[in-house]
């Protein structure tokens, strides 16, 4: 169908998710799991399709099978839909509607998101063909007059009711089970999803078929098993009145009721009667089949032993025949020789004569016995082809006697290809009514739950009245229109426009013009709630019949609450209704509002590309606070086996994929395999709660905040993530900040400020030194391995005695990261690495190109046994031991006397290749530095004017050569200084080089 036919608003909601289409083609998905392809050539074209074949080191197989997308490897290229193939050894075979050029050196596979985005494009263009309500569809963007009204009797259909359910709980479920449209706001901990369910267990019982929906399988789940404990005593629960379509991802949904809910298993457990008899049928048929088989067997064995006696008759008859011809040939020759004998000795008047004749029958006689002998020859040559004959005769002749005999009894042949025949028949009826079992069972279905997604590329799954659409604030417009559209006479809405919007793309298309992204904004981002007109764009509810808001929960303390509504509750606070009393034990947790505060404590180098997405000290920080819980009991220890799972109590929560990485790798190396699972982003998280959530913030690392933080109002990006984040807590809330740097860089009125402003006034404020220690050098030698283990902060006046001591201690390897060499430093820690190399142990200094002057250092350094790499340019300033030990933070160790800060150590060889890794594959953030021309003045870096010595300083070191050496800024000739009396060794890295 055109679209200028299709009804309103089907044309702009295409226009949307088309848009959102050539997004994901467009988008340089950095967050994919990537599979590298390399040496790749064309393989052949088909219509529109290339073929290409690549080598491959790493396949991952996940991508076996499935849709995925394929561009060269290059920023800014687009992506073109694929398959795949692994062939034998590194190779690969790529079949793409794209061009890769006849010779793509390298190129890249991620998964195809765009088919689920392709099918709910084709449902919609099939919109006027009257498989959808528009009626229905259109409440959702605020069309039409939905009636809205209060079921008086509700306890006819609610068992129990009201029981525990609040007054707004009872009203949203009074509504839904009277109105056309009903949209309820439940913000966390409001009992959402007992509402919902109630609603389902209503609309069922007033003898209506519901349609739930979600977007993710576990917020199906969740809501499934509720309804599921409120219908498990209704008549034909166990024959699938209640049915989930598409897989369980909740195990407790699985285990309590799976064998009732999923359509397959209701089919095997009603057919099993017909189940036994298609057993026992395919039973007797396959016997038949080998009884069968054994008579045609035996008939071949019959044939072959009629064959091979006919082939030892032959033979025996063409052996009388050699025999009689030799025994003729013999006696032939014995006459002759008789007449040979009477002749005698040649003699007298006729001996001529009579030689002649003896010649004659000496002939005769050598021919003879020539005969007879090649005859002979014959027949033994005829013998020994008979015995291996006859061996085969006599085999066949044994195989026959054992089949007939295990064919006694058996009907023949043509009676079992009958009962074959007859048999198949039966089978196949057996077969057909164990089919309509599972149609049946479709039917029988009064309640269906699965994914928004399942519904939009199924065909029609159930002819439901009402259509129960829960998380609706993470279902894109789009779909939530279709969604509608498929209820008969019922719609509700559920879910919490404040947390987490739906995933979308299309809006923040840098490739897209401008009126395209808005149209995404207003046609595919919106969610119900705001194309409803109950939210304004400023976030804020507008008073509506229709809209009921849950108002008081019952998962967080009465202080956790407090963050959350001034975060994101402002105009409509929730209250609580809880008690206050915290189900953990004691522990250094003590207020349910923690505030870890990590301003003093800043590792790492600020200027490095995306260092504001993770956070060393705040890693260290949550390691030492599990250490701490595991010791208060309130963890279970390494190893433990007994007792529920630490993410049965805990939740870390991270901004970043960056910091997610980092701190779950740590944790697990650390912890144990049970901590696995333990941090995730705010993502994962949505529609789950613990006793106690950290939340860590990462903001400090770095010099920029970061997206995360960027956003302000309550419709913006960051109040809704923090909105998720908070609101996990249960019982204890840990938020881990630099408060400082925070309070320097949020934007002042914004819902990070103000969750920030609440933390400072009412938290339990724990400064990180309680948690990392802070240690001396002399203190390394008392330690046992465990406390060697923790991460532990030294003040600067330490950092060298206890660097030494772990120098001394390496047993494999040392790797120093010193983007600069000086005399004095290198002098000084040169004869304890010459010891470690004399003894065996790999040192490798990593540093820049050196500068001509510098050349004598790496030669020392070299000489002494240690590796020197080089590179064009580098800020890593980091040493590791035996790829476990790291040391973190300003430790230049070849360059000066020794850090200024005060530096983290931590025993992590996860830590280690990661910052390994990050060095090795840093690129430049732009070409290495020349020193700048003379200013107008005639002033360069290195020149000395009235006692001041001018450097050459780039944007990302400024704030070392403010730290390291005082230096200051002269803004007239936009050079930095220092004293020129400051000794130039110290200087080394921002003087220019001498020629």
């Amino acid at each position: 169908m055109a679209d200028e036919r299709l009804p309103f608003p089907v044309k702009d909601l295409l226009r949307a998710v088309r848009a959102e289409i050539e997004a994901v083609l467009a988008d340089e998905a950095p967050a994919a799991t990537r599979v590298l392809l390399r040496d790749g050539r064309i393989d052949g074209r088909d219509g529109d399709r290339r073929g290409y074949l690549f080598s491959c080191r790493n396949w991952n197989t996940d991508f076996t099978g499935k849709d995925l997308l394929v561009r060269e490897k290059a920023a800014g290229r687009r992506w073109a839909r694929a398959e795949a193939t692994k062939l034998p050894g590194d190779a690969v075979s790529v079949r793409t509607e794209g061009d890769l050029g006849a010779r793509p050196g390298a190129a890249e596979l991620i998964e195809d998101e765009t088919g689920g985005l392709e099918t709910l494009a084709e449902r919609l263009e099939r919109a006027g063909d009257g498989s959808l309500n528009l009626t229905a569809a259109g409440w959702i963007i605020g069309r039409g007059r939905p009636a809205t009204a209060r079921c008086a009797t509700p306890d006819r259909f609610v068992r129990g009711y009201p029981g525990r359910l609040n007054a707004r709980q009872r009203a949203a479920v009074e509504q839904a089970l009277a109105s056309e449209a009903t949209f309820v706001w439940g913000p966390p901990g409001t009992g959402k999803t007992d509402v919902v369910s109630r609603i389902v267990e209503g609309s069922h019982r007033q003898g209506l078929k519901v349609l739930f929906l979600a977007p993710t399988h576990v917020a199906v789940d969740q809501a499934l098993e509720r309804v599921c404990k409120l219908l498990e005593d209704e008549d034909g629960f166990d024959a699938g009145l209640v049915q989930r379509a598409g897989d369980i991802a909740v195990p407790s949904l699985a285990a309590a009721y799976g064998e009732w809910i999923v359509p397959e298993r209701i089919a095997e457990r009603l057919g099993a009667d017909l189940d036994r008899r298609i057993a026992a049928e395919t039973e007797r048929l396959t016997t038949m089949r080998a009884d069968l088989a054994r008579h045609d067997e035996a008939e071949g064995l019959a044939i072959t032993v009629r064959d091979l006696r006919e082939r030892l008759d032959e033979h025996a008859g063409w052996s009388a025949v050699v025999r009689r011809e030799a025994d003729a040939a013999e006696h032939a020759a014995a006459d002759v020789a008789r007449r040979i004998a009477a002749e005698g000795v040649p003699s007298g008047l006729f001996a001529r004569r009579k030689e002649e004749r003896l010649a004659a029958l000496r002939a005769r006689l050598a021919e003879h016995r020539r005969a007879a002998e090649e005859l002979r020859g014959e027949l033994v040559r005829h013998m020994a082809a008979r015995q291996p004959l006859a061996a085969e005769h006599a085999a066949a002749q044994r195989a026959y006697a054992a089949l007939a005999e295990r064919l006694r009894g058996v009907p023949g042949a043509a009676r079992l290809r009958d009962a074959v025949t007859r048999a198949n028949e039966r089978l196949e009826g057996l077969r057909r009514d164990r089919q309509k079992i599972a149609e049946a069972v479709r039917g029988r279905c009064r309640v269906l739950g699965t994914t928004v997604a399942k519904a939009v590329q199924s065909r029609r799954l159930l002819d439901a009245d009402v259509v129960v659409l829960d998380e609706a604030g993470m279902v894109d417009l789009p779909s939530a229109w279709f969604a509608a559209g498929l209820a008969a006479k019922r719609v509700v809405i559920a879910g919490d426009f404040r947390q987490l919007p739906a995933v979308t793309r299309g809006s923040s298309a840098r490739t897209a013009p401008a009126a395209d992204r808005e149209h995404s904004r207003t046609w595919m981002d919106r969610d119900a709630f705001h194309a409803a007109g109950l939210v304004g764009a400023d976030g804020r509810v507008r008073p509506d019949a229709r809209l009921v808001a849950l108002n008081e929960q019952y998962r967080m303390r009465r202080a956790i609450c407090a963050v959350v509504n001034a975060v994101a509750y402002p105009d409509a606070p929730l209250a609580t209704g809880r008690r206050e009393a915290s189900g953990l034990p004691p522990s250094l947790v003590e207020s349910p509002l923690v505030l870890v505060d990590t301003s003093d404590r800043r590792i790492g180098d600020p200027g490095v590309r995306g260092a504001h997405r993770a956070n060393a000290v705040h890693e260290a920080a949550i390691h030492e606070l599990v250490r701490g819980l595991q010791y208060d009991a309130v963890l279970p220890a390494r190893r433990h086996r007994d007792g529920p799972p630490p993410t049965d109590f805990l939740a870390v929560i991270v901004p970043y994929n960056d910091q997610k990485r980092h701190l779950g790798r740590s944790l697990t190396y650390r912890f144990g395999a049970e901590y696995d699972g333990l941090v995730d982003t705010v993502h994962r998280f949505q529609g789950s709660q613990r006793p106690l959530v950290v939340i860590d913030t990462v903001a400090g690392a770095g010099r920029q905040l970061g997206y995360f933080y960027e956003g302000t109002g309550l419709a913006s990006h960051t109040s809704r993530l923090l909105n998720v984040a908070l609101s996990r807590a249960q019982d204890h809330l840990v938020v881990v900040a630099n408060t400082a740097f925070l309070r320097r860089n949020l934007p002042p009125g914004g819902e990070a400020a103000l969750m920030l402003r609440h933390l400072e006034a009412h938290a339990q404020r724990i400064p990180v030194d309680d948690l990392v220690p802070v240690r001396s050098a002399a203190d390394l030698g008392g330690l046992d391995e465990d406390e060697l283990r923790r991460p532990a902060f030294f003040p600067a006046d330490e950092v060298p005695r206890a660097v030494a001591w772990d120098i001394a201690r390496a047993r494999s390897g040392i790797d120093v990261y010193c983007a600069f060499l000086a005399a004095e430093a290198v002098r000084r820690w040169l004869p304890r690495l010459a010891a470690r190399t004399a003894e065996g142990v790999r040192v490798t200094v990593h540093t820049r190109d050196p500068a001509p002057r510098d050349e004598p250092l790496v030669a020392r350094l070299r000489a002494a046994g240690c590796e020197v790499r080089t590179r064009e340019r580098m800020h890593e300033k980091v040493l590791i031991l035996d790829d476990a030990v790291l040391w973190h933070g300003s430790l230049n160790l070849l360059a000066h006397t020794g850090s200024t800060d005060l530096m983290m150590r931590l025993t992590d060889p996860a830590a280690c290749e990661r910052v390994r890794r990050i060095v090795d594959r840093a690129r430049m953030d732009r070409p290495a530095r020349t020193p700048p021309p003379r200013t107008a003045d005639g002033v360069r870096p290195g020149d000395v004017r009235d006692g001041r010595r001018y450097l050459d300083v780039p944007y990302a070191e400024k704030d070392d050569v403010k730290r390291l050496v005082g230096a200051k800024w002269e803004p007239s000739l936009k050079l930095w200084h220092v004293d020129a009396a400051l000794a130039r060794e110290k200087l080394t890295r921002w003087l220019p080089t001498e020629p």
